[in-house]
């Protein structure tokens, strides 16, 4: 159904059968239950600190289990919290969050591999494209100059390509 149909099929229906339709949606969809729960009662900062925790776990996990180092994990919980277009202050902070305790598990690590560094580097154009596009760049300049010097600290592969971003804009 195309969006023009959508609105047109919408504006048919009485109000009391739309309440019922969206109430519906509600308690058949998660993601409609998530979304509304978000809407009318967003916490965002709650549910910045159980992403940060949840990244966490994948380097540095509580049990003896090897870290997973999973990137996949922090890129849905950013991509889940893009949709519900959470204020950009707290997504920037996820953001950079993920990339400097990937740093922080890297540091320990000799075998660190070019795949992780490179997914940590798109991890971070990312993030700085983000604050750029909202207009934040300046709140966050120092954590973006850190994550820098630490990549070239480290010695990653690629450390030159986050001198580069960090440059592009200083």
């Amino acid at each position: 159904m195309s969006k023009r149909a959508f609105k047109k099929y919408i504006k048919s229906l009485e109000k009391e059968d739309l309440e019922d339709q969206i109430l519906d949606l509600y308690e058949r969809f998660e993601d409609v239950k998530v979304f509304y729960n978000f809407v009318f009662n967003p916490n965002e900062e709650k549910l910045v600190k159980q992403a940060k925790f949840k990244i966490s776990k994948e380097y540095f996990p509580n049990t003896k289990r090897k870290a997973k180092a999973r990137r996949s994990v922090a890129h849905k919980l950013i991509k889940h919290f893009l949709k519900l277009e959470m204020e950009s202050h707290s997504l920037a902070d996820l953001m950079f969050y993920n990339v400097e305790i990937a740093q922080t598990y890297s540091a320990d690590k000799e075998n660190i591999t070019n795949a992780f560094e490179k997914s940590m580097f798109k991890s971070f154009e990312q993030a700085v494209d983000f604050v750029i596009q909202n207009g934040i760049y300046t709140d966050f300049l120092k954590r973006i100059n850190h994550i820098t010097e630490e990549a070239v600290k480290q010695n990653w592969s690629n450390s030159y390509k986050f001198e580069q971003v960090t440059d592009r804009f200083l």
